[in-house]
């Protein structure tokens, strides 16, 4: 993968654009809630790009499955078989 996006303000201007662009930020960023967070709100999907440890932050994957419900997909084992979140 290239990293394209190494600053937060680069990465949230192509984010808001096109949720996707999150697969071209570095690795801090793409553990950052508020670029991760923007990115899902744009494309639910987008999420699959997201940290290990955001994947797994309940907050942030209702805001993916809101703009796109099949982003459950790439949400955290744990998250899926809670009972409570799902």
């Amino acid at each position: 993968m290239t990293i394209i996006f190494s600053t937060k303000d680069e990465a949230l201007e192509a984010i808001k654009k096109n949720g996707f662009a999150l697969e071209y930020a570095s690795a801090e960023l793409r553990n950052d809630k508020d670029v991760v967070l923007a990115a899902v709100k744009q494309n639910g999907w987008a999420l699959q790009y997201a940290s290990d440890q955001l994947r797994n932050d309940k907050d942030l994957v209702l805001e993916a499955v809101k703009q796109n419900g099949y982003a459950l997909e790439y949400a955290s084992a744990k998250l899926r078989n809670d009972k409570d979140f799902m």
